[in-house]
């Protein structure tokens, strides 16, 4: 996975059949390079060793996204190392966590912390989750149940973040975050989860559950590539400009020269 280029999903122009797959929080983990090409684009080093599970690291070497599918349960992680905002804090991740999903919390990591302080279960009760205290933990559900939200406390006080879906025969996936875990982080998580738009999946690769629901579309190879490819050019042009802004901020002001081995004087 080291140092390979997007290049779309393959050649040739034959349309292939796809699905259109809702609730999104049940369509399974879906194209790893979602994430991947995006934090690429977005100036993070690709940190993988040949052969190896996906690693990718910030530009400023304090935040990791790794994606291990060889080890048992597999899954994601994301790790950040302590700062004067926060602490040190992680994230771990389901295999079968949608990459459109997870994407709410890499592509935020790429982005500056907007002004407004965040609100996780926003995104949720707009989508008319249903919210209730359970003993100390606060929990939201998706209409259909499928799907979930909870900040728990545990007895001794420990806390956490915790989230997931699954179908009634028991397919899905959960994501833990501890409490040092950015805010506006998992408010991007949040928001993605609730989303009602559906997402894509090529024929195959669509989960067997009773609780989908799926529409078939036909789909050129260069469309995807096409659509992948904004969504990369997106992020270049963010960086870009991120650069930029920090190239040509100013210095300190300048101090007044002094004269080497004495003082100013006035005048």
């Amino acid at each position: 996975m080291k140092k390979k280029q997007w290049r779309g999903w393959g050649p040739g122009e034959q349309a292939e059949q796809h699905y259109l797959v809702q609730p999104r929080a049940l369509a399974g983990g879906g194209d790893v390079r979602h994430v991947s090409e995006f934090l690429r684009a977005s100036g993070w080093r690709d940190r993988s060793k040949t052969g190896g599970p996906l690693c990718m690291e910030s530009p400023d070497r304090t935040v990791r996204v790794a994606y291990d599918p060889y080890s048992l349960p597999g899954g994601w992680t994301l790790h950040g190392r302590a700062n004067r905002a926060n602490g040190e804090w992680s994230a771990q991740l389901g295999s079968q966590t949608p990459v459109e999903i997870l994407a709410g919390m890499t592509d935020a990591l790429t982005r500056p912390c907007s002004a407004h302080a965040p609100n996780v279960w926003a995104p949720l009760l707009e989508q008319e989750w249903h919210a209730r205290f359970e003993g100390q933990d606060y929990t939201a559900t998706c209409p259909d149940g499928t799907a979930w939200m909870q900040y728990r406390q545990s007895p001794d006080g420990a806390a956490m973040w915790w989230s997931g879906a699954q179908d009634t025969q028991g397919n899905g996936w959960t994501a833990t975050f501890t409490p040092n875990t950015p805010m506006h982080l998992v408010q991007a998580f949040s928001s993605e989860l609730a989303s009602p738009d559906p997402v894509m999946r090529p024929r195959g690769r669509v989960p067997m559950s009773a609780q989908i629901r799926t529409w078939s579309v036909s789909v050129k190879p260069s469309e995807l590539s096409a659509w992948q490819q904004a969504r990369i050019t997106a992020a270049r042009a963010a960086a870009w400009a991120r650069n930029s802004a920090h190239s040509t901020r100013p210095s300190a002001a300048a101090r007044p020269y002094t004269p080497a081995g004495g003082a100013r004087t006035r005048r």
